[in-house]
């Protein structure tokens, strides 16, 4: 299976740099804890691949809506200026 992801850097609040990785993802239960075990797993996949993830979240629709699960601040960015396109795939 083939996932898009966003690879992304941004100047965080204190005025550094943040990486990030957005996974067009989400477990098929939609509990907590298979939702934490494929981000777990993604985040892993990319930063060995070679790219630098400070923080990382999955999006999803739930109902029509759309969802995201992750780090507190990256959901809470994530809400304020919505999905960032997406940059890279990879197979799992």
């Amino acid at each position: 299976m083939t996932i898009n992801f966003a690879h992304v850097r941004e100047r965080s609040a204190s005025g550094g740099w943040i990486d990030f990785a957005v996974f067009d993802a989400h477990s098929t239960s939609g509990s907590d804890s298979a939702n934490s075990e494929i981000l777990a797993n993604l985040t892993s996949r990319v930063r060995l691949a070679g790219r630098k993830v400070d923080q990382s979240a999955l999006v999803y629709l739930d109902g029509g809506r759309i969802t995201f699960y992750g780090s507190k601040h990256l959901v809470d960015y994530l809400s304020r200026n919505g999905v960032p396109s997406w940059t890279h795939k990879i197979d799992v």
